[in-house]
C-alpha cells in the first residue's frame, strides 16, 4: 500500500477527531467550556454546565468521530487505490486502527484549540465499537460498575482504560492489539491526572451531588 494511503488517513481521520464538539456546544450557548466547571472539553464537563440534552449530544458526537473515521479509512484508500488504478480490496485493517488512533489524537489535541482537548474517552469508545466490540464491552461493564460503586465519572473512566489492554489481549490473542490499546490507556489515564490528583484529595466532583453537598459530608 502506497505512503499516500497513510498519509491520507492521518489527515482525514485526524481532523474528523478534531472537530470540538464541546467546545462548540458551549459556543452555542455563549460559554467557553474551558472556563466552566472542571474546565474539560467532553461530554461529563458539558452535561454538568449545559445539561442532560447537550451532554448526551456531545457524547454521542465524539463516539461518532471515532466510528466514522475507522469507516471513512477503507473508503478513502479505496478511492485512491481506483484513481492509482489498483483494484480495491487490499486488507485494509491497518488503516482502519491507524484511522482510530489519529481521531482520537485528534480530540485530545485538537488543532483548532492550540493542541489541547478533551480525554478520549467517547471517541475511544467509538474506535473500540469498530476494531473490538468484546473488548469495549468488558471496559464498558469496568465503567458501568465502578461508576455505580463510587459514583465518580473520571475513576469509572481510569478503571476502564486500566482493564482495556487485558481485554484486548484475551479476545483478540493479538500482541499488536494489546500494544495499542495499552498505548491509548496510558494516554487515557495521563489526560486524567488531573482528576487522580483530585481524587487523592477528596476534591473530585461525585456525580449526582452538588459541590455544596459534598463540601457538607466531607
Amino acid at each position: 500500500m502506497e505512503a499516500i494511503h497513510y498519509l491520507t488517513t492521518i489527515a482525514v481521520a485526524y481532523l474528523l477527531g478534531s472537530l470540538p464538539t464541546g467546545f462548540l456546544a458551549g459556543k452555542c450557548r455563549g460559554i467557553d467550556i474551558r472556563t466552566v466547571g472542571s474546565g474539560n472539553m467532553g461530554a461529563t464537563n458539558v452535561f454538568r454546565t449545559l445539561g442532560k440534552g447537550w451532554g448526551i449530544g456531545v457524547l454521542l458526537l465524539d463516539m461518532l468521530k471515532g466510528i466514522g473515521a475507522c469507516i471513512l479509512a477503507p473508503i478513502v484508500a479505496n478511492a485512491i487505490q481506483a484513481m492509482d488504478g489498483f483494484e480495491p480490496g487490499e486488507s485494509l485493517h491497518p488503516l482502519t486502527i491507524l484511522a482510530g488512533v489519529c481521531a482520537i489524537l485528534g480530540h485530545n489535541y485538537t488543532c483548532w484549540l492550540n493542541f489541547k482537548g478533551g480525554k478520549g474517552i467517547a471517541t475511544t469508545a467509538g474506535v473500540l465499537l469498530i476494531l473490538i466490540p468484546k473488548a469495549l464491552g468488558v471496559a464498558f461493564a469496568t465503567w458501568v460498575l465502578t461508576f455505580l460503586i463510587s459514583r465518580y465519572v473520571s475513576l469509572a473512566s481510569i478503571a476502564a482504560a486500566a482493564v482495556l489492554p487485558f481485554a484486548a489481549f484475551f479476545f483478540e490473542r493479538s500482541p499488536t492489539m494489546a500494544a495499542i490499546t495499552l498505548g491509548l490507556s496510558c494516554m487515557a489515564i495521563f489526560k486524567h491526572r488531573s482528576n487522580i490528583a483530585r481524587l487523592r484529595a477528596g476534591t473530585e466532583h461525585r456525580f449526582g451531588k452538588t459541590k455544596k453537598s459534598e463540601e457538607s459530608n466531607g
